[in-house]
């Protein structure tokens, strides 16, 4: 931590309290580093976060679908909603960005065919 270049003053009793206080914290620093470095408060840890999850995740569906039908209620959009508009933005983007670099290329003869539209979906996605 940091040096201490104050000396002692037995007069100043916040003096001793802060040094009291400071060497209570160093110990309990210390201690709890050891504590929480070994593999025994890891699996403790593990095993506790797992029935907090496990008990936890049909009350997270309760919530879920409550939030859902008051956002419905309330003619607010769901997280459905906002995933299938991004989902489309994301699309028109795309057919944008392929306008922009047909216009870049410039205007064909007439009588020339078209070149074929670069597909910037995946494999799984170009079919649907």
């Amino acid at each position: 931590m940091s040096e201490k270049t104050e000396t002692f003053n037995p007069f100043d009793p916040t003096g001793m309290l802060r040094t009291m206080r400071d060497s209570g914290m160093d110990a309990w620093s210390k201690m709890m580093i050891q504590l929480v470095n070994t593999d025994a408060y890891a699996q403790a840890t593990a095993s506790m976060l797992d029935a907090w999850l496990t008990s936890s995740a049909p009350f997270r569906k309760v919530i879920e679908s409550v939030t859902t039908q008051v956002l419905i209620n309330l003619n607010l959009p769901t997280r459905a909603d906002v995933v299938s508009l991004a989902e489309r933005l994301t699309n028109i983007e795309m057919r944008l960005d392929d306008l922009e670099a047909r216009l870049e290329e410039g205007p064909r003869p007439a009588g020339s065919p078209a070149p074929a539209p670069k597909n910037r979906r995946g494999p799984a996605e170009a079919h649907s």
